[in-house]
């Protein structure tokens, strides 16, 4: 990737959360960060003068970047610690103050404490981390002291001294922070669950705090205690909405590699998770360019054995969308819910990330190869003999049956051309038959057409079911044209493609580039359609206002719109004005109605 310009590489970040990579021009891993906006985050360091020395160095060593989408904001934190850990990336430290990372401690104690520190002693305390951020430390911390009440004292609570009623409860006790273990209002077995809990939760396993809360919970308010059972309802929702979650990082996978694929008519893209530990290490997507009509199973295959030998994969076990054939010692797992589903998803994601990134990045450095891919894929979605290079699309609008009207709008290459497009005023239809006014207006579109020998577009988009379809087929019909051009309906309802003599109509997938093409023409033919007809309505509107004052023609309009612009300035004008336009006799008839 690194040969694209970083412009480019820029302009297709996604706006989502993530992690991104800064890469030098050797494929060095120079810099890992998380943002809750990449693309905002990663412009960010190309767009401004940074202050700091080191940051401007890093800049400009900068030759490519790559990204890994996640669901949420706490899991781009975590995953930007599983890589840090993991690469050591040289400016992650430059770029820091001199401190060490800092961990979470639980202390080994009677009653044990919990709380933050960069101090890694060897006193049989347990450190979870180390994390990147003091902050990331503090979430969990005061996530942890809203759920559980925990001693903060450092009083030796040994069973003897407790026993003698040495210590008194303190002002944390009376504010609910403390259960009082120091008086012996708490057993120890209760704290070490707790404890156990906690652990739990630091690690991304929130299950059994949930579990044990809802058990709690239910048993509350069957004896009536409803408002301790809130109280417990509220550390649930505390819990499931902070939820560090377990897509990132899930002790219960341990060393996994996961792969998926997505593909279309020319490429197909291979995503790759590393997870060692629970933690996802790597994710790389390789972009595979298609030979023949290899299925996706041949291509994942191929693509899993390439990808773990390039990055000297020894994990046994393997997640994958579907079943493939691998060596015999590899257990091969097709995930169909809970964690490893996630995790699979997340895969997928990513993939359709890159995907989407390749298809901006062409898009700005090689136009025509994203246009003939866009017109390869409609042909092949709409079952057409050739591109749709050149698409027209007809819409009636004709609002509470006055003045219908009907709109032509024509694409090129899968964009609008806007100069050819075309309004009709409806002609030979009384009243609002839309399928009249189809056959109308599709003849007198092609009759021009023919009559002044202009090509035919390759296909036509009829906006409404199989009743608006057929009236253009009679107008191609009569012209003899049918069969010359392909022509599809598009019912609004469920986005059902109607094809002539086919009841059954054809769905495509709602994220298919073919189905947004056919959306936006449908959608632009409307709004051009809609535009003209609210226009001519305001003007019939106008004109019948003035032409119902006594004496007053049509020609008298005409002058005096021409002049005036709006009824408003034409009601606010004074005679004298108003006389040297039409004349005294029919000014003051006007002025006479107005005031």
């Amino acid at each position: 990737m690194s040969h694209i310009a970083i412009e480019v590489q820029l302009s297709s970040l996604p706006a989502n959360p993530g992690v991104y990579q800064f890469y030098d021009v050797e494929d060095r891993i120079l810099y890992v960060g998380k943002a809750k906006n990449l693309k905002k985050r990663v412009s960010s360091y190309f767009n401004k003068q940074h202050e700091i020395g080191k940051t401007r160095v890093l800049v400009k060593k900068i030759r490519s970047i790559r990204h890994i989408v996640v669901p949420t904001e706490s899991d781009a934190l975590l995953l930007e610690n599983n890589l840090i850990k993991k690469y050591r990336p040289r400016y992650n430290v430059l770029l820091k103050d001199d401190k060490t990372f800092p961990w979470i401690c639980i202390k080994k104690e009677k009653f044990p404490r919990i709380f933050p520190t960069r101090k890694f002693i060897k006193d049989g305390s347990e450190y979870f981390g180390p994390y990147t951020s003091m902050k990331t430390v503090h979430t969990l911390l005061d996530l942890i002291k809203s759920v559980y009440p925990l001693r903060t004292c450092n009083y030796d609570l040994s069973s003897e001294k407790v026993a003698a009623g040495k210590y008194k409860v303190c002002l944390e006790y009376h504010l609910g922070n403390c259960k009082g273990p120091c008086e012996g209002y708490q057993l120890e077995e209760d704290y070490n669950r707790q404890i156990q809990e906690i652990r739990e939760i630091i690690k991304g396993n929130f299950k059994s705090s949930l579990h044990y809360f809802k058990t709690q919970m239910i048993a509350l308010a069957q004896d009536m205690k409803f408002e301790e059972a809130q109280l417990i309802k509220d550390k649930i929702d505390v819990l499931e909405n902070y939820q560090v979650k377990t897509t990132i990082v899930n002790p219960k996978i341990n060393n996994v590699d996961v792969f998926t694929i997505i593909s279309d008519e020319v490429f197909a893209y291979v995503n790759f998770l590393q997870l060692s530990h629970g933690s996802i290490i790597r994710s790389h997507t390789m972009e595979i360019k298609k030979k023949l009509d290899e299925t996706d199973s041949d291509l994942l295959q191929l693509a899993i054995v390439e990808i773990r030998q390039r990055f000297n994969s020894n994990s046994t076990e393997i997640y994958v969308p579907f079943a493939v054939t691998l060596e015999a010692h590899l257990k091969v797992v097709v995930p169909k819910l809970g964690d490893k589903k996630k995790i699979l998803d997340l895969s997928e994601r990513n993939a359709k990330f890159f995907r989407q990134d390749r298809f901006k990045q062409i898009m700005i450095i090689d136009p025509d190869r994203h246009t003939n891919r866009i017109m390869g894929q409609m042909k092949k979605d709409l079952r057409l003999s050739t591109e749709p290079r050149y698409i027209e699309c007809f819409d009636n609008s004709n609002i509470q049956g006055s003045n219908p009207v009907a709109a032509c709008v024509v694409f090129r290459d899968g964009k609008p051309s806007k100069k050819e497009y075309r309004h009709y005023n409806i002609k030979t239809v009384d009243g609002p038959d839309d399928f009249a006014s189809m056959e109308e207006v599709v003849f007198r579109r092609y009759k021009r057409l023919l009559e002044e020998q202009q090509p035919l577009p390759q296909l036509i988009v009829i906006d409404g079911g199989k009743g608006q379809l057929s009236s253009a087929l009679k107008s191609l019909d009569i012209l003899g044209i049918r069969g010359k051009i392909a022509i599809i309906g598009i019912a609004k309802r469920l986005e059902e493609i109607y094809f002539p003599e086919d009841p059954i109509p054809l769905y495509l997938d709602k994220k298919s580039e073919s189905l947004k093409i056919i959306q936006q023409l449908r959608n632009e033919a409307h709004r051009f359609g809609i535009t003209f007809h609210r226009n001519k309505r305001s003007k019939a509107a106008i004109n019948s206002e003035l032409e119902s004052i006594e004496g007053i023609g049509e020609k008298t309009v005409e002058e005096l719109l021409k002049n005036y612009k709006s009824v408003k300035r034409i009601k606010e004008a004074s005679l004298e004005n108003l006389a040297q336009t039409i004349g005294m006799s029919k000014a003051k008839k006007i002025y006479e109605n107005f005031h």
